[in-house]
């Protein structure tokens, strides 16, 4: 490898000698004329002045043919196609690049096939109202207020003999809670929520009776429990109703089921 390197300048040194020919020395011995007198045809021979033995015309000196070197294509020196080389380290990524357009909206799909039917005994409602006709007076330390009249138990969740709603359907739920009052008997009621007492509905003895409402909304989870119960203080605890009029009522209904 090295000899051909060193072989490569020499080669463009001795190269215009091929084309052009090295000079004759028969040339390099004359002295070539800086300047003709008179007009010459060209085919005539060059004369040079004073050569001549006492003629007017100087002597013609002879044609010598210049030597032709043979032309060397470099071309050929040119060697073999090498081996490509192992690929260098790729570059780090470009920035992002801006979001494109929107394209056009696609064709509308086809209808899916018609989904697996539901659990038959989970229903999405629940509702109830019902009333007592009879008066109640407490007797001990805590009671459940029991009904016996039935206006609304869709899908039975409320319990007649316990006196309980039972959430079947976990969600949002609104209660509604409207007594009668005692004259001169005290009114201390609790809506619960299984164990633990949500609202109160009290009132005051008087000697006069009125009715008493109150309301309001729970998110329940399955199975909880909701109910009224009577807490007996030092007073008398009483709730008034008869045998034809019914004075208390305790409603309640789902207003939406849970996404869980």
């Amino acid at each position: 490898m090295k000899a051909f390197q060193l072989s490569m300048p020499l080669a463009f040194l001795v190269l215009p000698f091929f084309v052009l020919g090295a000079p004759s020395e028969e040339l390099g011995r004359q002295e070539v004329p800086t300047s003709l007198s008179g007009c010459k045809r060209c085919c005539d021979s060059l004369d040079v002045p004073g050569t001549s033995e006492g003629g007017d015309r100087p002597q013609a000196l002879p044609f010598v043919m210049p030597e032709v070197r043979p032309y060397i294509n470099i071309t050929i020196l040119k060697g073999e196609k090498g081996d490509q080389g192992e690929s260098g380290v790729p570059g780090k990524w470009g920035k992002e690049g801006p979001p494109g357009d929107q394209g056009p909206q696609g064709p509308k799909g086809s209808k899916g096939q018609m989904g697996a039917p539901g659990d038959p005994c989970k229903h999405q409602y629940a509702a109830f109202s019902v009333g007592r006709k009879k008066a109640l007076h407490s007797n001990e330390g805590y009671q459940a207020l029991i009904f016996d009249t039935v206006f609304v138990n869709l899908y039975s969740h409320f319990d007649m003999f316990k006196g309980k709603f039972y959430c079947y359907v976990a969600g949002l739920y609104f209660f509604s809670l409207n007594v009668h009052t005692w004259n001169f008997k005290e009114t201390y009621m609790h809506v619960m929520r299984n164990d633990q007492e949500e609202v109160i509905l009290y009132a005051q003895p008087s000697d006069r009776s009125i009715m008493q409402s109150q309301s309001l909304m729970l998110e329940l989870r399955e199975n909880d429990e909701v109910w009224v119960r009577l807490y007996k203080r030092q007073r008398d605890n009483a709730i008034y109703s008869d045998d034809v009029d019914v004075y208390i009522t305790f409603s309640g209904y789902l207003i939406k089921p849970s996404l869980e």
